[in-house]
């Protein structure tokens, strides 16, 4: 396992980290014994958010009392002061604990979401507060439009910043990583394999792990899912690997959609799924949780060439910040069923 200083809070943080939203999915003790065997082999970052239904609960059951062995990272999808502080208090309840090392306001992706969050009476004052108290120890920030989240983490009010990385999204190398690291924030990366989609696995995690961010998240559900993780950390990236990789992720990362979910379709289809997918599907075929979601959109996809209201012009192309032909992406897509 690599470790290194994680920006402004001085830690010792392991490159992988251990997301844990997906942890509701399973058995408890599944997820304890996962948990554990995360921290006895090294990982020392948990992350999760009030949002993940139970997940907060589960980690409180399971290794709140190994409390000093790990940074515990949590988050707020609250945008005001009020619901912000509730939150936060809850989640120490759950988590069994007295302090958080880090609480992020969540999934900022729209200006006036952020202007909201930090208004005098916003999330980030309720986040304030907390860390006065000797609640929360540090302040960060995530979202999907990683042009957005430079300009904010700009203004100095965060020390940490969590954003998409992987072969199929690589769009926070061009701006925001190199800023995170100018203002020595914590530069922690998310779904390494686009929400389970991305293979092989090995290459896949490797991708972020060659890049400059302090950790890695990775949603693991089971034991043999961190050894999976652990196993693709090993060794660490030499030069010739790095470059293959980064040539990788400028073809998977064609489609060009950052995730930030300003589309929306009529028909319900996913359509930053579709897109993030399109290329690596081509070339290397989708892991079974990818393969699945096909097959519940398939209805869906397939009636979007069908969709009177969007044939002469998409509704879900006139709300893309980038301007992306995503109709013709959907529309190819539906040639695999």
């Amino acid at each position: 396992m690599r470790y290194s200083r994680f920006g402004k809070s001085g830690y010792n943080v392991s490159s992988l980290g251990f997301g844990a939203m997906n942890l509701p999915n399973v058995p408890l003790e599944q997820a304890r014994e996962a948990l554990n065997y995360a921290l006895d082999h090294g990982i020392n970052y948990i992350d999760t958010a009030a949002a993940y239904r139970n997940s907060e609960e589960i980690i409180g059951e399971c290794i709140s009392h190994r409390r000093d062995e790990y940074f515990l990272a949590t988050k707020t999808g609250a945008r005001d002061y009020e619901t912000a502080k509730a939150e936060i208090e809850r989640s120490l309840v759950r988590m069994k604990t007295d302090h958080v090392d880090l609480l992020q306001i969540h999934y900022v992706n729209y200006v006036t979401e952020f202007k909201k969050a930090m208004d005098i009476e916003g999330a980030y004052k309720a986040a304030l507060e907390a860390q006065r108290a000797g609640k929360v120890r540090f302040i960060g920030i995530s979202g999907h439009r990683p042009d957005l989240l430079t300009k904010w983490i700009a203004k100095g009010q965060f020390d940490q910043i969590l954003f998409h990385l992987n072969l199929a999204q690589p769009f926070a190398l061009e701006e925001l990583i190199p800023k995170a690291t100018e203002m020595d924030l914590m530069k922690v990366a998310m779904k390494p394999l686009s929400g389970g989609f991305i293979q092989p696995v090995d290459r896949a995690i490797r991708y972020p792990y060659s890049q400059n961010v302090h950790v890695t998240i990775s949603g693991m559900v089971s034991v043999k899912e961190v050894q999976e993780n652990l196993d693709a950390q090993e060794q660490e990236v030499g030069t010739e690997e790095r470059q293959e990789l980064e040539q990788l992720a400028i073809e998977l990362g064609q489609h060009d959609c950052r995730r930030c979910n300003y589309c929306s379709c009529p028909l319900e289809i996913a359509i930053p799924d579709v897109m993030i997918s399109s290329k690596f599907r081509e070339k290397f075929g989708l892991l079974p949780k990818g393969e699945g979601f096909f097959q519940r959109q398939k209805d869906r996809i397939v009636g979007c060439a069908d969709h009177d209201p969007c044939k002469e012009k998409p509704i879900c192309e006139e709300k893309c910040p980038y301007h992306l032909p995503m109709q013709s992406v959907i529309q190819k897509a539906a040639s695999f069923y």
